[in-house]
């Protein structure tokens, strides 16, 4: 019977036994990696990209550069080979209508994390990013499979439509002749 560890926001963990790490991600990115060779597997849950100050943090590992790196130390800790691991990205979804998808952390979060596996060399073997719905995740960290689950919310296209609607509202306001006061 697998271990079941379940991480939050700037959680992590690494096995070298059998275990099924779980978590649930909306705009944050979880990162599974795995060395194949070793069946050593890790997964972390990233709230923001870059790095923690590290004079005012409260979790170093909500933050995208600190979370990689202590994912990767820990699996090596355990016998990991850096070289060898393979990575699956989940997560990154654009929960907030009124921010332009641009702007959104879900986006920001997955350019660093796809960017950041790059630099280092640790090959994409999967993914299930962006979109508008959170995922729940189950990684199996002796065999690196990695079992999704959608979770769709049904409130996003009201928020979006409320959104529209205030917009409109705004707008005919703003075009209406206003009283000028001279004094």
């Amino acid at each position: 019977m697998r271990n079941a560890i379940r991480i939050h926001i700037g959680g992590l963990h690494a096995s070298r036994g059998s275990a099924i790490i779980e978590t649930t991600l909306g705009s944050c990115v979880a990162v599974c990696l795995y060395d194949p060779l070793e069946q050593i597997g890790g997964m972390n849950h990233i709230l923001l990209p870059g790095k923690a100050d590290l004079l005012h943090f409260d979790s170093a590992a909500r933050y995208g550069v600190n979370a990689m790196e202590l994912l990767i130390n820990r699996i090596m800790s355990i016998g990991g080979n850096r070289f060898q691991l393979v990575a699956k990205v989940f997560g990154g979804a654009h929960l907030f209508p009124s921010i332009p998808i641009e702007n959104g952390v879900g986006k920001k979060n997955v350019e660093f994390v796809v960017a950041f596996l790059k630099m280092e060399k640790i090959r994409i073997i999967g993914c299930d990013i962006g979109g508008h719905v959170s995922r729940k995740i189950y990684f199996h960290t002796d065999t690196g499979d990695v079992f999704l689950q959608r979770i769709s919310s049904g409130s996003y296209p009201k928020i979006v439509q409320r959104e529209k609607k205030m917009m409109h509202k705004i707008q005919k306001q703003v075009q209406k002749p206003t009283k000028i006061t001279i004094f």
